[in-house]
């Protein structure tokens, strides 16, 4: 009888704590942050819809390759910053490789800043032109102490839409940061990122590795 009943009050604990864990991990956030990690979730929802049965999708495009959900880090707030463009003079321009050994050149436009843990980093801002219509587009692409660990191996994106006033603050938020489509088949070929393009920080958000 009295393991009977060190067993229920152990499990009561054990649910208790549980419980208490949930209303805290909840609780942590505000409600502006919590319908940000909602929003940021949703399109997660979506995007791997549209992976799985786009017709333009890697996963279809060029040849079947097999699908499952994209894996993530949670959404984490603390890894969204806020920063002005800083534009590099003179811009220089800049020579990269693909992961099938074909190269790129573009410029190193400017570069944003961000502090975590009071500490500063600076990411590159690249300017590069489509090849299929030559229209300009600008990237962030990185690496991290997560690279080839838990998230792919050659590094990951995160997509900048350069505005024209030299006062805008851009937002950069680590949850959105993706897989180039060479994660996912070998029939693409992405951008390197470069050795200054690797910040000092295991940045814990986005996605992380599609294949094991």
């Amino acid at each position: 009888m009295r393991n009977k009943i060190l067993n229920i009050c152990l499990s009561t604990f054990t649910i208790c704590t549980l419980i208490f864990a949930l209303y805290s991990c909840k609780s942590k956030y505000s409600p502006e942050e919590k319908k940000y990690i909602s929003v940021v979730e949703t399109d997660r929802h979506t995007k791997d819809s549209l992976m799985k049965n786009d017709a333009e999708s890697p996963f279809n495009l060029k040849g079947k390759v097999e699908f499952h959900p994209l894996k993530y880090f949670d959404v984490d707030p603390s890894f969204a910053f806020f920063s002005k463009l800083y534009e590099y003079e003179p811009k220089d321009s800049v020579t990269t490789q693909g992961t099938k050994g074909d190269i790129r050149k573009g410029e190193r436009f400017g570069y944003v800043i961000f502090n975590y843990d009071n500490k500063e980093y600076k990411i590159n801002v690249y300017k590069f032109r489509s090849k299929n219509d030559g229209n300009e587009y600008f990237v962030i692409w990185f690496t991290d102490k997560t690279t080839n660990d838990e998230t792919y191996g050659v590094g990951r994106y995160l997509d900048f839409e350069k505005s024209d006033d030299p006062n805008h603050i851009y937002k950069i938020d680590f949850n959105l940061a993706y897989n180039p489509y060479c994660a996912y088949s070998p029939n693409y070929s992405c951008t390197v990122p470069l050795k200054e393009d690797y910040i000092d920080l295991a940045i814990k958000a986005g996605e992380k590795k599609f294949h094991d």
